[in-house]
């Protein structure tokens, strides 16, 4: 293995630059074959240092995202390397690392069913399935609508990122974060499956959740897992 590209370590975690831009880039192709973004939409972030991003840049589309196009934005959101522009919404991601100590990626999508349910005003429920519960925790929290990447927006999302792992935006699309990329999409993943069953389930007439009594054991087999906040202070 070719080790040419400098080492960044946040919280025990060493990845070379170059592995997490292959990294972005694989989950930004990702993102596009799955229909989960079109034309700009979508970004990708991976935490270098206490401030340094590794980022998709502005206007440009998923399908066509290479290496070359990724940007390191310095904590003023300044780029310090790369030739494009940084997003928009950099202070939604930069909301989560502040809440978040051990998060070391975001990944925002506008994924169709689970953004139908936010334009609805239904929050996703992933007490539909017992390993949901494990994997994201009795709550996905759908933020109320508030000016994309305002100072009400990212209040919200800094909030919500202490005991949660992913939201829904209402009429905006899905934010997930996580130890590294592959786990901010899978969570992103479970959470668009989820909105799927869930629409299926309100076409035939009911959701219906695991019972009450069951709730506290799955909740500890996630902890157990080191997942959730109690999981996460074990892990610390």
């Amino acid at each position: 293995m070719v080790a040419s590209a400098p080492q960044h370590t946040v919280h025990g975690l060493e990845s070379s630059q170059a592995e997490l831009k292959r990294q972005i880039i694989a989950i930004a192709h990702e993102l596009h074959e799955r229909g989960w973004v079109a034309n700009h939409d979508g970004n990708v972030t991976v935490r270098l240092s206490a401030d340094r991003l590794l980022c998709t840049p502005t206007a440009l589309s998923k399908r066509v995202l290479h290496e070359a196009d990724l940007i390191v934005v310095d904590g003023q959101n300044q780029v310090v390397q790369g030739g494009r522009k940084p997003f928009s919404e950099l202070a939604l991601h930069r909301a989560v690392y502040a809440a978040r100590g051990d998060v070391r990626a975001v990944v925002h999508s506008h994924a169709p069913k689970a953004t139908a349910l936010a334009v609805a005003g239904i929050a996703i429920e992933p007490r539909m399935l017992a390993e949901a519960v494990v994997s994201l925790g009795a709550q996905v929290p759908l933020l109320p609508y508030a000016f994309p990447n305002g100072a009400d927006q990212v209040a919200q999302v800094k909030a919500a990122a202490v005991d949660f792992d992913v939201v829904t935006l209402g009429n905006h699309g899905v934010l997930a974060w996580g130890d590294d990329v592959e786990q901010a999409f899978l969570r992103a993943e479970l959470v668009e499956h989820l909105a799927g069953i869930q629409l299926l389930a309100l076409q035939l007439g009911r959701v219906n959740t695991v019972p009450d009594a069951d709730l506290e054991r799955l909740l500890a087999a996630r902890a157990k897992a080191g997942l959730g906040p109690i999981g996460r202070a074990k892990r610390s």
